[in-house]
């Protein structure tokens, strides 16, 4: 039994939003039901989507990166697990909030 959008899957699971978004369509016709040519759905991205889209880097760190590849494989690298459950509590209390239309 499968559970879920496979669209989301198919994304990572990002939920659409609709603060700072672009609308795009597309300049092709596509197929109406009845067989005649009706106008493309209008698409709408997130400012973090258009961001990828038009190839603008995110917050890397490399030197950071390189630091924690470092400690994990030198073994001293230590997870604070009280940190990361603050972290999950609090994403799952922000998913399982309504959202208010702005």
């Amino acid at each position: 039994m499968k559970i879920g959008n496979p669209l989301d899957k198919a994304l990572g699971g990002i939920a659409p939003r609709t603060e700072g978004a672009t609308t795009t369509t597309s300049s092709s016709k596509a197929k109406s039901s009845d067989g005649g040519i009706g106008q493309s759905p209008t698409v709408t991205l997130s400012a973090a989507a258009a961001g990828l889209m038009a190839g603008q880097a995110g917050d890397f760190d490399a030197g950071k990166v390189s630091s924690v590849k470092q400690s994990i494989d030198d073994g001293t690298y230590e997870v604070n697990a009280e940190v990361i459950a603050d972290k999950l509590i609090s994403n799952a209390r922000d998913l399982l909030q309504p959202r208010q239309a702005a």
